[in-house]
């Protein structure tokens, strides 16, 4: 990870209780006085990382880290209930005003592009800039492209062991298949059915195999919250309109944006940032020919990390 700032430690972490079910985990690094800048993991459910604090020039920035509603160090682990969209964009303005915070860059990639959207759409006052990458708009396609039918023609060898688990007359809808079953009470089901699906996600976010990801990926505690919360929100189109962000994007029309894409992002393909940059005149599309949707690729990090410079150059 040459390309990314110095591994850091968290300078103050919070414990958030937002309702009488959930509690967020909330860390800050880097600057206290710097340039505010919010990270949005994906997934939903994948949760954050020591790493995701490289991005960003500790010097400059006030680096602001949560995990989402029943991920990472937030409880209860792998909660479907009081867990939806519109609770996280409120749950993003708590931690705003918690932090004292009148305004901040938001930083997101895959689900975490989704999130950032949604929330700047509602509270576009608040976002000095935007920073997205591998672009998810969570439309019924782009589910369905990697969970139904499109991306297992690229990997099928991958995706005979998603299937596996299926029996073939529920193949039809394999979402709703494995929804089923990571929401049942068959202890040994849920588990097999979360590790399954969060190992297709693994195998495939990268151009060339990463055993990182696949390891991380593959423990069964991420595993769990992954392949749950996901399900949860699909099956729900992640709880948002038909084209809601897209619709919606003269929300944000004069906030700067900078979107990174990898060329051959199988999970999140190009056609959705290329769609939203086209609609959103004050973004600009950074491509990244030789990578895939991981932000640990080496070009999509290094574009990241020049992003995040970009920023703190404009506002210091």
């Amino acid at each position: 990870m040459g390309a990314f700032y110095p591994e850091i430690k968290p300078y103050v972490t919070h414990q958030l209780r937002v309702d009488d079910i959930h509690t967020l985990y909330i860390e800050e690094s880097g600057e206290p006085e710097g340039i505010p800048i919010l990270f949005l993991h994906g997934g939903p459910g994948a949760g954050c990382q020591p790493h995701h604090r490289r991005f960003f020039d500790p010097n400059r920035y006030r680096i602001i880290l949560f995990d989402q509603r029943g991920c990472g160090r937030s409880t209860p682990h792998a909660e479907l209930e009081a867990n939806d969209t519109r609770r996280l964009i409120s749950d993003i303005e708590n931690i705003r005003e918690l932090l004292g915070i009148d305004e901040w860059v938001v930083f997101g990639g895959s689900w975490g592009s989704t999130l950032a959207l949604a929330y700047s759409e509602a509270h576009s006052k608040r976002v000095l800039g935007l920073i997205l990458r591998g672009v998810f708009l969570c439309r019924k396609h782009e589910i369905e492209w990697f969970y139904q039918e499109g991306a297992n023609r690229i990997f099928p060898d991958y995706w005979q062991d998603y299937l596996s688990i299926v029996p073939e007359s529920e193949r039809g809808d394999m979402l709703h298949a494995y929804y089923k079953r990571l929401t049942g009470k068959d202890e040994l089901a849920r588990m097999a059915a979360a590790k399954a699906w969060s190992l297709w996600e693994a195998r495939t976010a990268s151009l060339m195999p990463t055993k990182e990801i696949i390891h991380h990926f593959s423990d069964p505690y991420v595993a769990l919250s992954l392949a749950r919360i996901e399900s949860h929100y699909f099956v729900n189109n992640a709880f948002l309109k038909p084209s809601q962000l897209l619709d919606n994007i003269h929300e944000i029309s004069d906030i700067p944006g900078i979107i990174i894409q990898g060329r051959y992002d199988l999970i999140c393909p190009m056609e959705s940032a290329w769609e939203l940059h086209q609609a959103w005149p004050s973004s600009e599309l950074r491509i990244i020919d030789d990578a895939g949707h991981s932000a640990d690729e080496p070009g999509i990090g290094q574009a990241l990390v020049q992003a995040t410079d970009f920023f703190a150059g404009e506002l210091g």
